[in-house]
């Protein structure tokens, strides 16, 4: 079986095997199957595309603007791309809005859930948030090796601006004698290293899928949907509206590509999204298949993607609109249109600084909920649910890159011409 479809059979089975066992919570036997086999399984698998993913950053970053430099399209490819993420950004949310709206997902929801030690980790991880002029600050890194070190942890975005800063800079300085600089090959050799354990790792995909799945279900189970039912509909709707109808309407104006083809060659990416709920996990194989099966630009796909994968996060935007409003409705707070405009502009402005990883979008929807007043202890509501829309949302973020990446490729080509 071709790789797409040996995940969607472990992603399958996972499901419906782990919501059996979900049933069978009181076992020894599944006790130990999902912590001390599956779960091991899942997270070697896990940290062998993380262990990857800030030297290829790095090196797809620096090697990008070093070639986009050297043409001097830098300024060109980064205006388009920033444009485009803002045009996706803020239609998400306002497809989020106008459905939460519509279908007030939030009325007569029942607020006895528990999960106070969740929000209480929330709340502690919210206000040690900074204020937006220190975020700017220390988008410049004091020292890049402390940033790659805690990238995984929030500090991927310093890391990229100083890959680009120093992309920009090797760009200036004199090749060698084959017209190539000595730096840029060997961060040539590096990025070829890693997409070689790129494709090692995906040889061992589909188990580790599995695995991942089967312990979500087992944990969670099915029951917890039952009272959010119209909540999960509601951001699954949007992510589908943004994803089917957006991305697709974009894609045939202005990428003049045909939707369906580039959802079809892009199949892998939603499914290996979807199973890990990370971002920064999926840019390996981004890369891989913007290059092979998209065919778009190696010079303009590093550089999109790399960036998009902490950046460009509007299935994650949405969702935050919609969470806000949500539990606004729940506490029966009427929230004015100046005030959802609010929650609307900051949850584009959140989803640029969400963390790439599983539940990155947490803190900051408290943080959004607190400007407006929400009381956040509603955070608990969602905690159950949120692994599921974690899931369906890194789908539509990773392929929100992925288009960018087409946008800005098919742009650039006919400014060139």
């Amino acid at each position: 079986m071709k790789l797409h479809t040996r995940l969607l059979v472990a992603l399958a089975l996972g499901f419906a095997l782990g919501a059996l066992a979900h049933g069978y919570g009181d076992s020894a036997a599944i006790e130990t199957l999902g912590t001390h086999v599956l779960r091991p399984i899942g997270q070697v698998f896990l940290r062998s595309i993380f262990m990857i993913v800030v030297p290829m950053v790095f090196s797809a970053l620096v090697i990008g603007v070093y070639e986009l430099g050297r043409e001097h399209g830098i300024g060109g490819v980064a205006g388009r791309t920033l444009g485009f993420t803002v045009i996706l950004s803020g239609s998400a949310v306002v497809i989020g809005m106008l459905l939460v709206n519509l279908l007030q997902p939030g009325a007569g929801v029942d607020l006895g859930v528990a999960g106070a030690a969740g929000v209480e980790a929330l709340r502690a991880n919210a206000a040690a948030a900074q204020p937006l002029s220190d975020i700017i600050i220390e988008l410049i890194p004091r020292n890049p090796l402390e940033s790659a070190v805690r990238a995984l942890d929030g500090e991927m975005l310093p890391l990229m601006v100083f890959a680009v800063i120093f992309g920009a800079a090797v760009s200036m300085a004199p090749a060698g004698d084959d017209g190539r600089n000595v730096l840029v090959r060997v961060l040539e050799q590096v990025f070829e290293a890693c997409m070689h354990i790129v494709d090692f790792a995906m040889k061992l995909a589909p188990i580790a899928v599995f695995a991942i799945v089967f312990n979500t279900a087992r944990t969670f189970g099915t029951d917890v949907f039952a009272s959010l039912l119209l909540y999960v509909v509601t951001v699954v709707a949007g992510l589908a509206i943004q994803q089917l109808v957006v991305y697709s309407a974009l894609l045939w104006s202005v990428g003049r590509r045909s939707p369906w083809a580039f959802f079809h060659q892009s199949r892998d990416v939603y499914l290996y999204a979807f199973s890990t709920a990370s971002s920064n996990a999926t840019l390996p194989l981004s890369l891989e298949v913007a290059e092979t099966r998209l065919g778009l630009p190696a010079r303009i796909s590093r550089f999109v993607l790399t960036v998009g994968s902490t950046a460009n996060q509007n299935g994650t935007a949405l969702f935050e609109g919609v969470t806000v409003l949500f539990l606004a409705q729940v506490y029966g707070l009427d929230l004015s249109l100046g005030q959802q405009t609010r929650v609307m502009l900051m949850s584009i402005v959140a989803g640029v600084g969400t963390a790439g990883v599983p539940g990155g979008s947490l803190p900051m929807v408290m943080i959004v909920a607190q400007s407006v007043g929400v009381p956040v202890e509603g955070m608990a509501l969602v905690l159950g649910v949120d692994r599921f829309l974690d899931m369906c949302r890194t789908a539509v973020n990773v392929g929100g890159d992925l288009v960018v990446a087409a946008l800005v490729s098919r742009s650039a080509t006919h400014a060139d011409a």
